[in-house]
């Protein structure tokens, strides 16, 4: 069971209309929790919205979407994909 504080949580995915969210410290994915879709802010109803999360008893009591985190994690993700995607150079471009 994750203990009760603040957390990054970020949306893995919908399961109908509810919602299942990773929970973050420190980097770390450490639990999750499933919420009825409803609750999210609907900017943030969409998968890897990235929010700061309270627990208190085990339950979410607080839930702020962080539109300028999930931006940055886009756009990091993206910018490694963008990396891997470059052709490496042959041996005949190494050569030249």
């Amino acid at each position: 069971m994750t203990n009760d504080g603040t957390y990054t949580a970020v949306v893995d995915r919908f399961e109908g209309d509810l919602a299942v969210l990773l929970l973050e410290a420190d980097g770390e994915t450490v639990g999750e929790r499933v919420l009825d879709r409803q609750r999210l802010p609907e900017a943030g109803r969409h998968v890897d919205a990235v929010f700061t999360v309270e627990l208190a008893d085990g339950d979410v009591t607080t839930l702020d979407y962080e539109p300028a985190v999930t931006e940055s994690r886009a756009e990091d993700a993206q910018r490694r994909f963008d990396d891997l995607s470059q052709r490496p150079p042959s041996r005949d471009d190494e050569s030249k």
